[in-house]
């Protein structure tokens, strides 16, 4: 068998939803909303797929899809874009792996930030590279241009950032960006920024993309997706300098070639009416205090969340001797809650009592998760 793949577990994210289906468990785990999306999306789909083109589109993106995301981020970020530095793709994730295919080569090594999602290292190995990683230590998640600078050495050819941050809900301040930026350009290296969420930040919050810092070395990733609350639909993104976003466009299109042309229709449609996102930041800073308040009152111990949809919980601050896997198991099978550990997003000296809790969901589906995490903590804590 060959050995990249025997390092390629299950997601844990597969592994707790499949868990929480078969124990019939409220699954405050995986990443989506069951609310939450603007309707007049959903009505723009509907038409495009009678009224529209179903058959393959242009493999780099529709260019009205192309051009509302530089008007797009124009506006929000003021990042100067032209449509032949983007590649839409079917969802983030294939963006990411297609710009680790395209511009790492066997033995390049890569500066992850941990807990890291955990579909960056199975695809940075199978891009042949060498993983360093930075790991964040809870309360603060701190990261510091030391430890940046001390995972970075004479092979490195890249710095994944994922910011805000899944799965611990940080938004990195100025200066912690500077510090990338600064590193970056020392040690003459590439940015890869995550950014799918960064629209997914409280009312009043903001964020600065790296783009915008370091647009000559940054390639950025955004999600349709997050943007919309609409998971499913997989559209995403990257935008970079026109010679990298052509090597990706390679990559790319011997992955899926091309995004569903009606969704690529309809999210050009929503990026246009960007008045309909600042409803969606309220309501999910609602649903944020629903469970972060049956969370408190349940006896556990929240870390700070500054963006993302989720809740990170101290178990052993709360008075949960279990380490994160064991919660989450006994948690599933025995109180009817599926949660995410966060031990599986770090490759070396893991965090062992924190798990993740995603709070896009109906006020019904928060009050039926806290209600199990309740029983949860009775019968662990």
């Amino acid at each position: 068998m060959n050995p990249t793949f025997e390092r390629m577990p299950v997601s844990i994210f597969e592994q707790m939803s499949q868990a929480a289906v078969r124990h019939g468990a409220v699954n405050l785990g995986q990443g989506f909303p069951d609310f939450g999306w603007p309707e007049e999306l959903l009505a723009e789909a509907a038409r495009l797929v009678t009224s529209g083109s179903n058959q393959y589109a242009p493999s780099r993106g529709a260019p009205a899809l192309r051009e509302a995301i530089c008007h797009f981020y124009a506006e929000r970020q003021g990042l100067d874009l032209t449509p032949d530095q983007l590649v839409v793709t079917s969802g983030a994730i294939e963006a990411i792996a297609s710009l680790f295919f395209a511009t790492l080569n066997p033995g390049d090594e890569a500066v992850i930030v941990a807990p890291a999602y955990d579909g960056y290292a199975p695809l940075l190995r199978r891009a042949g590279a060498v993983i360093r990683e930075v790991a964040l230590r809870p309360p603060t998640w701190a990261l510091t241009a030391e430890a940046l600078e001390a995972a970075i050495t004479p092979r490195t050819k890249l710095l994944v950032i994922n910011n805000p941050h899944n799965p611990t809900g940080r938004l990195f301040s100025n200066a912690e960006l500077e510090a990338v930026v600064t590193l970056a350009r020392a040690h003459d290296l590439l940015i890869l920024s995550d950014e799918v969420w960064e629209e997914v930040i409280p009312p009043g919050a903001t964020f600065r993309s790296l783009m915008a810092m370091a647009p000559e070395r940054t390639i950025k990733i955004g999600s349709a997706g997050k943007i919309f609350a609409l998971t499913g639909w997989r559209v995403g993104w990257l935008a970079a300098p026109v010679e990298l976003a052509a090597l990706a466009a390679k990559a790319h299109q011997y992955l899926t070639f091309a995004a569903p042309p009606n969704l690529q229709g309809a999210v050009a449609f929503g990026l246009s009416r960007p008045e309909l996102i600042a409803p969606m930041r309220g309501a999910f800073e609602r649903a944020k205090a629903r469970l972060s308040d049956g969370l408190a009152r349940a006896g556990y111990v929240l870390l700070p969340s500054e963006a993302t949809y989720f809740q990170c919980v101290d178990l052993h601050a709360s008075g949960i001797a279990l380490d994160d896997m064991a919660f989450a198991l006994a948690a599933v099978e025995q109180a009817g809650v599926a949660t995410i550990p966060l031990s599986p997003f770090y490759e070396g000296e893991a965090e062992r009592g924190l798990v993740r809790l995603c709070f896009a969901k109906k006020d019904e589906t928060i009050d039926a998760g806290v209600a199990a995490m309740a029983r949860a903590k009775a019968m662990f804590g």
